[in-house]
């Protein structure tokens, strides 16, 4: 399947810093994931596409067209594991900034969300051995 999203030339870019525990949560969605995941932002009618390069917003509106990106993570650049994670922001839309005010926590609680609902793939079953009690039945 192919997915486009348009973009119109940028509006405006900054630096920002991803929490730790959001950008964790993501490269471990990412990593059991075939090539990108898509994370619904439901509280505001968004759609995170997230691939090993960059997260790209659509809104509802329009719905292949890029309202945010999220690019240049540079988690080497923290001292820590538990550290923010540098990147870029680009908007495509004058009203990016006021967007960014609620997307990165709302991005977060939906990732959270996706995570539970994700197999445990990574935890194959095993059989416990459970010693016979001593003096009690054996059924």
């Amino acid at each position: 399947m192919e997915i486009r999203v348009e973009r119109d030339a940028p509006w405006m870019s900054e630096s920002r810093q991803l929490p730790a525990a959001t950008y964790n949560r993501m490269r471990t969605l990412l990593r059991k994931a075939p090539g990108a995941v898509f994370v619904p932002i439901r509280s505001m009618q968004f759609l995170a596409i997230v691939d090993t390069e960059e997260i790209v917003f659509v809104d509802h509106l329009r719905k292949n067209w890029a309202a945010v990106a999220w690019r240049d993570f540079r988690p080497g650049q923290r001292s820590a594991l538990d550290a923010a994670v540098p990147y870029q922001a680009i908007y495509y839309r004058e009203d990016g900034p006021t967007l960014m005010r609620r997307l990165q926590a709302e991005f977060a609680s939906a990732l959270t969300a996706l995570a539970a609902k994700a197999p445990a793939g990574d935890h194959p079953a095993r059989v416990l051995d459970f010693p016979p009690r001593k003096g009690g039945a054996t059924y």
